[in-house]
């Protein structure tokens, strides 16, 4: 059985952060694509593609089982209902799929590496007073 991975955000407005999700999945499949043949963006809520739309693309290319992997840091509202309510409902359109909602980001070293390289970055001339 292929097995489809849905990286979902939020989703926002602007396409500049919209495009970010595009980008980081890219980079995943083309990384990992020895282990996931199968991986597509979507976006929470306002914009697409969304849950649905991705779960289709999945299974249009053959997935049967489905890997909703929130690109979230916590265990909030989103992660425990919303994802799954979306994820359900695409589910309900392809009856012989399956699907399970994988945790979110959370704590992990690798996150902490990740602030520590941000934080180093930062140039002494980035530093601002309140008055300026």
């Amino acid at each position: 059985m292929k097995t489809g991975i849905v990286i979902v955000d939020h989703g926002s407005k602007r396409d500049e952060s919209n495009a970010m999700l595009v980008r980081v999945t890219k980079l995943f499949s083309d990384k990992y694509s020895d282990q996931y043949e199968i991986v597509e963006p979507a976006h929470m809520e306002l914009a697409e593609p969304s849950i649905a739309t991705a779960y289709g693309k999945c299974v249009e290319r053959g997935a049967q089982n489905i890997i909703i992997c929130p690109f979230f840091l916590s265990r909030g509202k989103h992660w425990k209902e919303d994802i799954p309510s979306l994820a359900d409902e695409a589910a309900k359109e392809y009856p012989n799929t399956k699907y399970h909602v994988a945790l979110p980001l959370g704590v992990d070293s690798l996150i902490l590496d990740l602030i520590d390289k941000r934080l180093s970055g930062v140039p002494q001339t980035a530093f601002k007073s309140p008055d300026s």
